[in-house]
């Protein structure tokens, strides 16, 4: 008897399927009619949201958009220039509502209200969307180093900084957890850190494009890498791996790491053609401060690290 219930079922559902067929349609939801709209959530500083200096100053799709276009998400950044580890989960006016994405463009009113932080916001988006989330990057940490560079030992600095970077992040990673849920336990969050702009000191002083080097601007060069190498992207790391996610050391991907002894020849406006470690050719090229002494990448940086995120986790 069960046996012929069940035959009698998988005809019925062959024929309604041929018609089906017949007709044009293919009766198989998508993934998005199955759990309407897929996100993007975008958390951080100015890197976040994509800012750059020239031609106009303001926020760009940086590399947000990269990922949101090649995972075919919807992007919604929470994004703020001048955030910190303190500012994303304390509010402390640094950042007005106007200064949220998306879409991460000058003069456009993000996903928030007056007074939240942004882990708030976030966090009130991702739990109004079970099921829909399907990516969270996070860009900070940068904010709250940078100014250690005028410091008299700059790394001594730093040092004193990072175990409040490693601590605020862990708070960050395990409330975009909290909010995610159980439906949510395997989406990605990708934790970044940056070029290490400060190498284009050896080019830069004080904003103006300067050849070759003061023995004080080589020195803090050479100080920014053990920073980045032995203390913030540590901390970074370790704060990121305890809420399961996955950390993309742009640093090093961006060539940092190389031994200030290989060098290459540049084009320098209005310097000219000089010769230069390889490590500082790769942040003259990915982002503004050789030129301007300015710590935001350009479209060509945002578009690595936007290609970085691509290629680091896949969405299922």
């Amino acid at each position: 008897m069960g046996e012929r219930r069940f035959r009698s079922t998988t005809r019925v559902a062959m024929v309604v399927a041929s018609f089906a067929m017949a007709a044009g349609v293919v009766a198989v939801p998508s993934v998005s009619q199955a759990a309407g709209t897929m996100y993007y959530v975008s958390l951080g500083d100015s890197y976040s949201v994509g800012y750059q200096p020239s031609p106009t100053s303001g926020a760009t799709s940086g590399y947000t958009g990269v990922v949101a276009a090649s995972k075919d998400l919807t992007l919604e950044n929470f994004g703020c220039g001048g955030a910190t580890t303190d500012s994303i989960l304390t509010f402390n006016g640094v950042c007005g509502v106007t200064a949220y994405g998306p879409p991460a463009i000058a003069g456009t009113v993000g996903p928030s209200t007056a007074g939240q932080t942004q882990i708030q916001a976030a966090d009130a988006f991702i739990s109004s969307h079970p099921g829909q989330i399907g990516l969270i990057t996070v860009s900070i940490g940068g904010n709250d180093v940078t100014a250690c560079a005028a410091q008299p030992n700059p790394v001594t600095c730093v040092e004193g900084v990072t175990p409040t970077i490693q601590a605020n992040v862990t708070t960050l990673v395990g409330d975009l957890r909290t909010a995610l849920g159980t439906v949510g336990k395997k989406v990605p969050i990708v934790g970044l850190t940056y070029p290490d702009v400060l190498l284009g000191e050896w080019v830069n002083n004080a904003g103006t494009p300067t050849f070759p080097p003061s023995t004080a601007n080589q020195t803090l060069a050479t100080e920014s890498v053990v920073a980045f190498d032995l203390l913030i992207n540590p901390a970074l790391k370790a704060a990121y791996k305890t809420g399961k996610g996955k950390f993309i050391d742009v640093t090093k991907k961006t060539g940092a790491y190389k031994a200030l002894t290989h060098t290459t020849s540049i084009n320098l406006p209005p310097l000219g053609t000089i010769t230069v470690p390889k490590a500082v050719a790769e942040v003259c090229d990915l982002t503004w401060y050789c030129q301007l002494g300015n710590i935001h990448a350009k479209t060509v940086g945002y578009d690595l690290i936007g290609q970085l995120i691509d290629k680091a986790v896949k969405i299922k």
